[in-house]
């Protein structure tokens, strides 16, 4: 009766595994038969040099840098917001806090994270678009600054929850050594705790700009549907989610060259989000290598 019990939950889970794998290939075929199709009628050097994206107008142009610069900007405010705000608490809370107190944050914290991005999106462009008006003249009401920061307001969870997770994971040994050859708690926690959960630390970045990387409804709503190939953070900017939410309205017509843009953007997204989880594997790997 046992062997029965493990062989259907064996094969339970073996069915999950494949499932997950079916949806993958299934999600590449779709976007590399529906891009390979626009590439056909669109040269992919235009696509990857033309600094203009204008596929719904009259004159159209197909250059993704315009998209791809608003993406990576809205990214790179996040993250540049994110990472310091987020690796403190995790510090703080690994090191500082007393264990009843970091028992009730981080889940406080984890919350975050299971706010509806529309919900962002709106506290973007009614509450953190005004109050940065106020004290920066001439900015949009549309703007990838205002979008970015509370996308790292949106990530931060990920990146406090996997640090402290990762800091929390180090031998007590370590941390106790430290402190028996004189070292304060400020060093001990950023010349010894860091660098021995590096490999976790950087993960959680990596796996933040992801994240970012592919967000929508705040930058569908905060950040403008601009296009435009700049790193001015107080103009309106379009990223390539947020395309893609533009044309799959309704507006464009089915299997047009318009609406095959969106999985030529798709496929670049795809793309790049595969990169980070690749980098982020290897340094991963490095990192456990390296203090085994």
């Amino acid at each position: 009766m046992r062997k029965i019990k493990e062989l259907v939950i064996e094969r339970a889970l073996l069915f999950s595994a494949l499932i997950t794998i079916a949806v993958t290939i299934g999600i590449i075929l779709v976007l590399s038969i529906e891009a390979f199709s626009f590439f056909s009628e669109v040269s992919i050097i235009d696509f990857l040099t033309d600094p203009e994206w204008t596929p719904l107008f009259t004159n159209k142009h197909f250059g993704i840098l315009s998209l791809l610069s608003g993406t990576l900007l809205t990214s790179f405010i996040a993250i540049a917001f994110a990472v310091p705000v987020g690796l403190s608490i995790s510090i703080y809370l690994s090191e500082y806090a007393p264990k009843s107190f970091r028992r009730t944050i981080k889940p406080l914290l984890e919350l975050l994270a299971a706010v509806p991005t529309v919900v962002y999106g709106f506290f973007a462009l009614m509450v953190v678009t005004p109050f940065l008006q106020s004290f920066i003249p001439g900015l949009s009401s549309f703007n990838s600054l205002s979008a970015g920061l509370v996308m790292g307001i949106m990530i931060i969870p990920y990146i406090s929850s996997l640090s402290e997770d990762a800091l929390h994971a180090v031998p007590n040994s370590l941390r106790e050594a430290a402190y028996g050859m004189g070292s304060t708690r400020l060093q001990n926690s950023f010349k010894v705790m860091v660098p021995a959960a590096s490999s976790g630390i950087i993960v959680s970045i990596i796996l933040a700009i992801s994240r970012a990387i592919g967000e929508t409804m705040i930058v569908a709503i905060a950040a403008g549907q601009q296009p435009r190939l700049t790193f001015d953070p107080t103009v309106p900017v379009e990223t390539i989610t947020a395309y893609i939410v533009q044309v799959s309205l309704g507006d464009v017509q089915h299997d047009s060259l318009e609406y095959k843009t969106i999985f030529a953007a798709g496929i670049t997204l795809f793309v790049f989000t595969f990169l980070l989880n690749t980098i982020s594997y290897r340094i991963r790997k490095k990192f456990q290598e390296k203090y085994e």
